[in-house]
């Protein structure tokens, strides 16, 4: 049943042929942002994937900090333990957004913290839903699992090691913001934070980065849509976003196409709040 260490997508046959085996743990990692007029817990109540627990990303991340920074490793084997998670799961991440906007963050979580057994629903509950495949309502029965946490740091970006890899042009810096919150032209869904973003960072909207059935992009068109960007897979990347969700979706896609990424966990939200560069405007 296990998917191998480099897989990073399933399909939606995948899944359906494997609900109910032992081992396996589906988490529902959808997320939105508050503007989008959607409630997460509610959808996955009312329809998630037989089996599923809700991955609530708020409670998964550190407690009154900047919002989605990682957690420590107690608490994430906490929380992963809480949802039934063992060491020797097999974790299916999706979400509802149908652009991969959240499952990827839960999926680059488990991999930071050591557990490579986890892959993201290709297509996520849309394809599963536009399929007719089965639905479950409510809430699992309660499950405990034994899972253990060990942060790889070196998956993780500060401001500061961004800020001098800025300065160095030793890195390509990738925001997966859409084009007007990039250029400065939106603003922010966040109150209080600037417009903008940092000097010499590349935009690539992490919406993009899938087919219109949601899928992943097939490799050739995704390495095309990273060119397109200005991305060379030669040169090491850091991907940011708002709050470092929506950058995990270039990561997954570079997993995809074998190769590695790292993530600025504190993202914009970081970034704007706390004095970093801007370019503002259309700049």
């Amino acid at each position: 049943m296990s998917v191998s260490p480099t897989t990073s997508i399933v399909s939606t046959q995948w899944l359906a042929e494997r609900l109910g085996e032992p081992g396996l743990r589906v988490l529902d990692a959808s997320w939105y942002l508050p503007s989008a007029g959607r409630d997460a817990p509610a959808e996955y109540a009312a329809g998630h994937v037989p089996g599923a627990r809700f991955f609530d990303l708020d409670l998964a991340s550190a407690p009154g900090q900047l919002p989605h920074m990682l957690p420590s490793e107690a608490e994430f084997a906490a929380y992963a333990s809480s949802l039934g998670v063992s060491d020797d799961s097999q974790i299916i991440a999706y979400d509802g957004s149908g652009v991969n906007l959240s499952a990827p963050r839960a999926w680059y979580m488990f991999r930071l913290f050591g557990h490579d057994r986890v892959a993201v629903l290709d297509g996520g509950m849309v394809k599963w839903k536009r399929e007719g495949r089965p639905l479950e309502s409510g809430a699992p029965a309660p499950v405990v699992g034994v899972f253990h946490a060990r942060l790889d740091r070196a998956g993780v970006r500060s401001m500061t090691e961004v800020e001098r890899a800025l300065r160095a042009n030793q890195v390509q810096v990738v925001d997966m913001r859409s084009p007007g919150r990039f250029r400065g032209s939106e603003p922010e869904p966040r109150p209080g934070l600037r417009s903008g973003h940092m000097p010499g960072a590349l935009n690539l909207p992490y919406a993009e980065l899938v087919s219109r059935d949601g899928t992943l992009l097939p490799e050739p068109a995704l390495r095309a849509r990273l060119e397109q960007a200005g991305l060379t897979l030669d040169r090491p990347v850091i991907a940011t976003c708002g709050s470092g969700v929506s950058a995990c979706g270039l990561l997954l896609a570079l997993h995809r196409l074998g190769h590695q990424g790292t993530l600025y966990d504190g993202a914009w939200s970081e970034w704007a709040s706390r004095g970093g560069a801007i370019v503002p405007g259309n700049g």
